[in-house]
C-alpha cells in the first residue's frame, strides 16, 4: 500500500475519532484502552486498563494509526492540537497529554468539553495562537471556535502525534486505544479503527 494511501486511510480513522461523540448517540460504542494480551485472526483479544479482558473483532480493511512522541517544539503557533487536561482553580487547563492532529483534519471536532481519561477531565481541540516557556513547562494559548483557553503544558505532559500505522503492530503486549468499540449481542465488540502505540502508550 502506498504511503499516499495509508495516509488517507489514517485521516479517514482520525475523522472518526473526531466525530465519534455522534456515533456514540447513535451506536452506544465505548472507548478502549489497555494492552493487547493475543490475536487470533481478527479477533484481538485486549486487557483494559481496569482489569477486564475483552475480545474485539477487527474489521478486514481496519485502519491503524501508529501514535508516536513528540517534543515540545514541534507544537508551534497555528498547529491544530488536542488536549486531555484538568481544569485549573484560575480557569486555565493543566495538560495530561497533547496531540497535534495533521493539517487535513484541522477544524474537526473543534471545542471543549469533558473527557474520559480519568474523573473530571477535559479535551480541547483548538489552534495555538502563542507558545510562551516556563519554568515548570510550557504555556499554550489556544483558541476555538466558542472560545480560547489557557493550557499549562507541564514537563511530564505526553505529547504525541499520529502517523500511518500497520495491523502488523497489532501484536501481544502493544499498548492500544480505540475510540469507538461496538457492542455485540454476544458480549465482544468490533472496531474498524486502532490506535497503537510506537515508543509510546496512547496517552487519550
Amino acid at each position: 500500500m502506498s504511503a499516499q494511501i495509508r495516509m488517507s486511510s489514517i485521516l479517514a480513522a482520525l475523522a472518526v475519532v473526531c466525530l465519534a461523540g455522534q456515533a456514540i448517540a447513535q451506536d452506544k460504542p465505548i472507548r478502549v484502552r489497555g494492552d493487547v494480551i493475543a490475536i487470533d485472526g481478527p479477533m484481538m483479544t485486549v486487557k483494559s486498563r481496569d482489569g477486564k479482558e475483552m475480545k474485539i473483532k477487527l474489521a478486514d480493511n481496519v485502519s491503524v494509526a501508529a501514535i508516536v512522541p513528540i517534543k515540545i517544539e514541534d507544537i508551534k503557533p497555528n498547529s491544530y492540537i488536542g488536549v486531555s487536561a484538568m481544569p485549573q482553580p484560575d480557569g486555565s487547563q493543566r495538560a495530561m497529554h497533547v496531540h497535534i492532529f495533521p493539517e487535513a483534519l484541522r477544524g474537526v471536532a473543534e471545542g471543549f468539553g469533558p473527557w474520559d481519561v480519568q474523573p473530571g477531565s477535559t479535551m480541547t481541540n483548538a489552534t495555538v495562537v502563542e507558545t510562551v516557556a516556563g519554568v515548570d513547562g510550557q504555556t499554550i494559548m489556544v483558541k476555538y471556535k466558542d472560545g480560547e483557553k489557557k493550557i499549562i503544558v507541564p514537563k511530564d505532559a505526553v505529547l504525541v502525534t499520529y502517523v500511518p500505522g500497520d495491523k502488523a503492530e497489532l501484536v501481544a503486549g502493544a499498548k492500544i486505544f480505540i475510540i469507538a468499540a461496538v457492542p455485540q449481542p454476544d458480549g465482544t465488540f468490533t472496531s474498524a479503527r486502532v490506535n497503537v502505540g510506537r515508543g509510546v502508550a496512547p496517552p487519550m
